[in-house]
């Protein structure tokens, strides 16, 4: 019973909201560079070029760029048995469409991934965790042209090559259902029509595929995993349009895991497709692409959970919350409007188990909240209760349901910046950062009350909450 002797604990971050250090070492401009700060009342905006006009939270971040050897050693101190990082592909391919790749953008993850290793802790990259080159968006519309498949596998054999033996763990593209809500953040897309979206997410499909495909060929014990936004939604009742209302809801959410997971699309996305007057271009081949390139496992973050209904019509972005149309009379929201439902966690797992039956890997999951500093201490406790009863009900759907669940990661291990918002209000971590959201502060990395909390759960496996 529990959680398996080489479960994998640990903690997420993504490189545009950490890493700092936007122009160094030969990087490139990425899509996130050119995104300035917002907050809970204030949408962000794209500039598409610098700005000295305003803030880019990305282009600092908490300078983990610097300071990851501090930071590693802290997440060491906690008993980490994964850390899950991205790799900026502009550090690599500056502008995407190079054919040799910057080294200093190698080291520099060498490093990090030696540093991983030192402590024992298993690396878990991320290959595009909302970045794309910047100059691949300008200049190739990003995945609208077929041309950036070729591209992303190209980055994606450098890397496999370079840290092979030394990495086992990989995802493809993070959160790739946001890129129907929020295209530029999850694809480098500058529109919203229908149908270049539809386009550039098969590209990114067959970019997956092959990049699955490529990692195997490079090292049978690779495993490449694809990356979902956890969004499933309930009914918002028991009537029958209600019902359908959410299945459709759902379908439509997981349309992308299923082409990775099963290796083709659903007949419902095809539909839906149909409907909308949405033609796919394709090419001979392309079928068996998809089809011999399926991720070996699913991975996905959960922090809420939604209500769908028959007046749901897909899914509306608003100041990083995310609306259907209905909201959940039954829950308690954060400070940013997002639902607090622990056993959400377990339907979520059952439900993409059930569906797909590989194994799962939850890759996100935390707390937003405003912390602070009481005579040089934070007390978190609510992050400790809200992680405890989702870590609880992870562990029920483990031993009572039978879900195969590799690991668990909770989101912003050290305070970064907000991907939704911009902010550094918005803390996740189990380290506070001395930073505020206008980008002042000293960077001084202070472990908080659930830093102590989360050692325990690890060294216990999960079994002290």
């Amino acid at each position: 019973m529990g959680f398996n002797k080489d479960f994998l604990w640990g903690g997420a971050t993504a490189a545009n909201q950490c890493e700092g250090a936007y122009l160094e070492d030969g990087k490139g401009l990425n899509i996130q560079d050119v995104v300035t700060a917002g907050s809970a009342t204030k949408a962000r905006v794209i500039t598409k070029n610098i700005n000295k006009d305003f803030f880019y939270p990305s282009h600092e971040a908490i300078d983990h760029y610097h300071r990851y050897k501090e930071d590693i050693a802290l997440f060491a101190q906690m008993g980490f048995k994964c850390y899950r990082f991205s790799i900026n592909w502009a550090r690599i391919f500056p502008n995407g469409d190079e054919i040799t790749p910057n080294e200093l953008g190698l080291k520099f993850y060498e490093n990090v991934i030696d540093e991983c290793l030192k402590y024992n802790i298993e690396p878990l990259i991320t290959l595009s965790h909302y970045e794309i080159p910047l100059g691949i968006a300008e200049k190739y519309g990003s995945f609208e042209d077929r041309k950036v498949i070729d591209m992303f596998v190209r980055y994606a054999e450098t890397v496999f090559t370079r840290f092979n033996g030394k990495v086992k763990y990989w995802l493809t593209f993070n959160e790739i259902n946001s890129i129907d809500s929020t295209p530029w953040t999850a694809g480098g897309l500058s529109t919203d029509n229908k149908q270049v979206i539809a386009q550039a997410v098969y590209h990114m499909m067959i970019a997956s595929a092959l990049t699955v495909k490529k990692a195997h060929e490079i090292n049978k014990e690779i495993q490449v995993g694809m990356m979902y936004a956890g969004h499933l939604a309930y009914p918002a009742t028991c009537r029958p349009e209600d019902m359908i209302g959410a299945t459709r809801f759902n379908n439509e959410d997981l349309a992308y895991c299923d082409v990775q997971c099963r290796g083709y699309y659903s007949a419902s996305k095809l539909k839906q497709y149909e409907r909308e007057g949405i033609t796919l271009e394709t090419l001979p081949g392309d079928a068996e692409i998809l089809k011999d390139g399926k991720v070996d496992f699913l991975s996905f973050s959960y922090y809420f959970s939604l209500v769908a209904g028959e007046k749901t019509d897909g899914l509306q972005f608003k100041l990083g919350e995310l609306d259907t149309g209905y909201d959940n009379p039954y829950l308690e929201q954060t400070d940013w409007g997002w639902t607090i439902d622990a056993v959400g966690l377990r339907y979520s797992l059952n439900f993409l188990y059930d569906r797909y039956q590989i194994p799962l890997f939850v890759v996100e999951c935390g707390l937003g909240a405003r912390d602070e500093i009481v005579d040089g201490k934070i007390d978190d406790q609510y992050r400790i209760d809200f992680l405890a009863s989702h870590i609880k009900e992870m562990k029920t759907a483990v031993e009572y349901d039978g879900v195969d669940l590799m690991g668990f990661t909770s989101w912003g291990c050290i305070d970064i910046v907000s991907a939704g918002t911009g902010e550094m209000s918005k803390r996740y971590g189990f380290i506070y950062v001395d930073k505020d959201d206008e980008g002042n502060g000293t960077l001084d990395r202070i472990p908080k009350k659930s830093f102590s909390w989360y050692k325990e759960v690890i060294e216990t496996n999960g079994e002290n909450l």
